[in-house]
């Protein structure tokens, strides 16, 4: 038997997704269910990723060679298949999962606890439908949102830096970098993870994610990077011509602009104060653009702070409106080892005790932006809330005694923004124009595109300060 692609949606799934559907009671017709952030470490969730997964899975209809490939996959595994369902989709609707999807728009920050998206199968005869696909939709929610929830709370943070120690704030944009990409379980991860980052900032080098959000949400230009080095380049040249392996790399880039020099080959100090101060100091003035120096080790919060009075100490340095030092234009640290959503708060704080502006630096975040978070970073959950039952809806829910946390809600959801706050209520208690869940995609068909450029402007609305107090309360009570 030949194989299709890891599209399938039939067995994009567990095993045991197989046998539910004669688990509802008889005359079940409609089943709804919803996906929400029910906990974990952050107080808001920046909601991204259900288009792509949309447009990549669920406008592509099953085959008959896919339902052949499920159920030989499915009975291989002693898992009960019933063939007839699927053919039914096959021959009722092409293909297409008969289902109805609604979410919040794209790019919005909501609180946790709240519903973001709500799920229904639209044909009474497939009622098992809507629960089928819980782990490739939750999956594909859960992860995205959760890297461009930490994406958003580190811009949280650098937007106070900025207004406690810099002249720029419109350079916020584009002080994260994302350096995830090897650090990541798959390729798919990096694309959407790295998607999400660029919601918030314009600088990557994950190109899976560049193409993801230009492919699924038709960005234009969404990021920025520049020539960097990295050490196989620079080793290769020895170690005695660490200096010439740095100038190579000042002169053939010149014309872009942009160079990124590694300075922990082998001694950062030496490398910064001896090598980049002194010996090639004449070059990194003259560069046509911005010379970046690179520390890859040791500790982040120390490394950074040093590596900048290293620099003011050779290249000099202005003072800006609120006091703080400034490097000249041409010169900047880039940090991109060891920083997390932990440490990058800490940086920032040690700088303002020096007495130097955030602007001294930018950073790329890896592992720690798209690797270092799961399920239960948000709590993530899709359950069951409503099921119409020989002509009746019944609001179902389920509380158990050992969690609190998984405690679910009951009965068809809305989402509303009442008294500046966003709430979920029952469905029937508001007006439906005043409803934030839009219908987005029903029975194969994409109701809603939402452009990257309305990702970004929603993401950047304010918002009240209770959804980042405690991811940049350390740095205001360093600042007192």
């Amino acid at each position: 038997m030949s194989y299709s692609n890891f599209r399938n949606i039939i067995i994009n799934t567990d095993n045991y997704k197989h046998c539910h559907y004669s688990l509802y009671p008889e005359g079940t017709e409609y089943v709804s269910s919803y996906i929400e952030s029910r906990g974990g470490e952050f107080p808001v969730t920046m909601f991204v990723g259900l288009q792509a997964f949309i447009r990549e899975y669920l406008m592509h209809p099953i085959t008959l060679e896919d339902i052949d490939e499920a159920e030989f996959t499915e009975r291989e595994q002693g898992m009960h298949f019933n063939r007839e369902n699927w053919l039914g989709v096959l021959n009722d609707y092409g293909g297409y999962l008969p289902v109805e999807i609604e979410a919040v728009p794209e790019g919005s920050v909501i609180p946790i606890k709240n519903v973001l998206v709500q799920v229904i199968n639209t044909d009474p005869k497939y009622f098992w439908a809507t629960s089928f696909f819980e782990t490739a939709l939750l999956r594909a929610i859960w992860y995205p949102t959760t890297v461009g929830t930490i994406s958003w709370l580190a811009k949280q943070q650098i937007r106070q830096a900025y207004e406690q120690t810099s002249d720029h704030p419109e350079l916020l944009r584009h002080i994260l970098h994302d350096y995830g990409a090897r650090g990541v379980s798959s390729m798919e991860s990096a694309a959407l993870g790295g998607l999400a980052h660029l919601v918030n900032f314009s600088q990557s080098d994950t190109v899976p994610g560049i193409l993801a959000a230009k492919k699924y949400y038709n960005a234009v230009d969404p990021s920025n990077s520049g020539p960097n080095s990295e050490h196989a380049g620079f080793c290769a040249w020895g170690r005695d011509n660490e200096a010439a392996a740095m100038r190579n790399m000042l002169e053939i880039y010149a014309d872009n602009g942009v160079a990124l020099l590694l300075t922990d080959t082998y001694d950062h100090e030496n490398a910064v104060k001896n090598i980049l101060g002194k010996e090639l100091k004449e070059a990194i003035e003259s560069f046509p653009g911005l010379v970046g120096v690179r520390p890859d080790s040791g500790d982040v919060v120390e490394v950074t702070a040093d590596t900048t009075e290293w620099l003011m100490d050779s290249f000099g340095y202005t003072t800006n409106s609120k006091g703080y030092k400034v490097l000249p234009d041409f010169v900047r640290v880039v940090q991109g080892d060891g920083v997390r959503r932990e440490t990058l708060p800490k940086v920032f704080i040690e700088l303002e005790r020096r007495g130097l502006a955030a602007d001294n630096a930018v950073f790329g975040m890896g592992g720690g932006l798209l690797q270092h978070c799961n399920r239960d970073t948000m709590e993530f959950g899709m359950k069951a809330n409503a099921a119409k039952v020989n002509g009746e809806w019944r609001n179902i829910a389920k509380s158990p005694t050992g969690d609190s946390m998984k405690t679910s809600k009951a009965g068809r959801l809305a989402l509303a923004h009442i008294d500046g706050e966003y709430k979920t209520v029952a469905r029937d208690s508001i007006p439906p124009e005043e409803n934030l869940l839009v219908p987005v995609f029903r029975n194969g068909q994409l109701l809603k595109k939402w452009d990257f450029s309305e990702l970004i402007e929603r993401s950047e609305r304010e918002v009240p300060e209770h959804y980042y107090s405690d991811a940049i309360a350390p740095m205001l009570v360093d600042a007192k």
